[in-house]
């Protein structure tokens, strides 16, 4: 055999572990809740083909509606979360004294289980929470607020949790590449008179492209599919006011049991998915951004 198809078969040999889970756990799973979607099915009685019937019923489905409008507002965090981290990256990025204690305290968020956190941020959010103690306190407000039963404000004050939760995750991914770029690209920008705040968006940001990429990709997927918050804090209220797409599926598939109605669901899901993923292709790896 030649040595470079013998290299090519060693090297799938070694993959196929890896691609024996993904066909099981990723593939499959793909394959039969697409197929399921065209039938309906409620694990009792058995499955009955319906065709595209299930997304017809989507059209005229307000909660629905109501739901991908949820999902689609939770990407607001996306943008506001990656600034936030790449500035957090950019501070801890320094050689100083006990930095390393620091950058943990911003990770420790994100190790938190989600129970943890929404219990947590369910009292601080309470009327005689510590939110509205402190702003109180500064004379933001004038009376407490109720944060998680005010229909217009609950799912912005969800997404303030979210955001502080995942700000230490992609600090790390922001860290990582602030390390990777040499320290000459920013002395010789220096040297040539260009001040700090030049430096950062003409140097630093455009080389963190890919990472900005990939932080992108991640955070936009999460918000869409954002469930543990949302169902631990509010259960998708008040008035529904924070039902998004992911809690509507759980509550289809597991609370009606309507399986081929929930499958049909999370095939538009994953086409919301798809679409914002290519944006994001689109917008860093194209360059429809331009740094310079």
């Amino acid at each position: 055999m030649p040595l470079r198809r013998r290299s090519t078969l060693v090297a799938y040999l070694f993959l196929l572990p890896a691609l024996g889970l993904l066909a099981v756990f990723t593939f499959y799973p793909v394959i039969f809740g697409t197929v399921l979607s065209l039938f309906e099915y409620d694990i009792i009685n058995p499955p009955r083909y319906v065709g595209w019937l299930q997304f017809q019923r989507l059209l005229a489905d307000r909660y629905f509606w109501i739901a991908i409008t949820n999902s689609a507002k939770y990407v607001l965090v996306v943008p506001v979360i990656q600034l936030g981290s790449i500035l957090l990256a950019v501070l801890v990025n320094r050689q100083l004294r006990g930095i390393g204690a620091f950058r943990a305290a911003y990770y420790v968020p994100v190790i938190t289980s989600w129970p943890v956190v929404g219990i947590m941020w369910t009292w601080m959010y309470d009327q005689q929470g510590v939110v509205n103690w402190v702003l109180r306190s500064l004379d933001v407000i004038a009376r407490p607020v109720s944060w998680l039963s005010h229909p217009t404000i609950t799912l912005y004050a969800v997404m303030f949790v979210t955001m502080w939760k995942g700000l230490g995750w992609y600090m790390v991914i922001y860290l990582a590449g602030l390390q990777a770029i040499p320290a000459e690209y920013e002395e010789a920008a220096m040297i040539d008179g260009a001040s700090r705040g030049r430096v950062f968006w003409s140097v630093t940001i455009p080389l963190l492209r890919p990472y900005i990429l990939l932080a992108s990709l991640i955070s936009t997927m999460a918000a869409v599919k954002v469930f543990e918050e949302i169902y631990v804090m509010t259960r998708g209220g008040p008035f529904f006011s924070t039902y998004t797409m992911f809690m509507y599926i759980f509550d289809e598939a597991f609370q009606e049991l309507n399986m081929g109605y929930a499958a049909a669901l999370a095939v538009v899901l994953a086409a919301v998915i798809l679409v914002f993923s290519v944006i994001n292709f689109r917008v860093f790896r194209r360059g429809g951004l331009e740094w310079y």
